[in-house]
């Protein structure tokens, strides 16, 4: 099955691709590594504001970053001229939850995006990652996560 029957299956449809908030492009490629910046959490399209461990639950979070993945991998079809076929594998991700300082779950949340990945484009969605718990996210958001991919020349 193809990575697009993929995310037919799941009942996915890739939005638009964001465009820059600031001083920075979505992606970046140099040789078949492409770097994707990160991308905030949003709800109803705006930004899902909010601190893990205070009014965002380890559940919302694990949904707020599966939303992020969505986003990334529309961004990723980007970076690959259109053409998700192009992805060789899925290599890093880094997540940064917003959280309160006894709030422990940041590995849970990210979950929600490394499981589409893997959902998506089967073992070669299988990444490193890293999951920080952070003070605060660019406009409050509850969660941001980038991504290195690996493309086919």
């Amino acid at each position: 099955m193809s990575f697009y029957e993929k995310l037919t299956a799941l009942k996915i449809e890739l939005p638009t691709v964001a465009v820059p908030a600031a001083a920075y492009v979505m992606h970046a490629r140099t040789g078949n590594t492409v770097f994707l910046s990160g991308h905030l959490a949003k709800k109803d399209g705006k930004v899902w504001v909010g601190q893990l461990g205070k009014d965002v639950s380890t559940e919302e979070g694990k949904l707020a970053a599966r939303g992020i993945a969505i986003e990334l991998i529309a961004t990723l079809q980007d970076a690959c001229g259109g053409d998700l076929n192009k992805v060789k594998r899925i290599v890093k991700v880094m997540s940064l939850v917003n959280s309160t300082p006894d709030f422990t779950e940041q590995h849970l949340v990210t979950n929600g995006a490394s499981e589409l990945f893997v959902e998506v484009f089967g073992d070669s969605g299988k990444h490193a990652r890293s999951a920080f718990g952070v003070a605060q996210i660019p406009l409050g958001a509850c969660v941001e996560i980038e991504l290195i991919a690996e493309l086919a020349e």
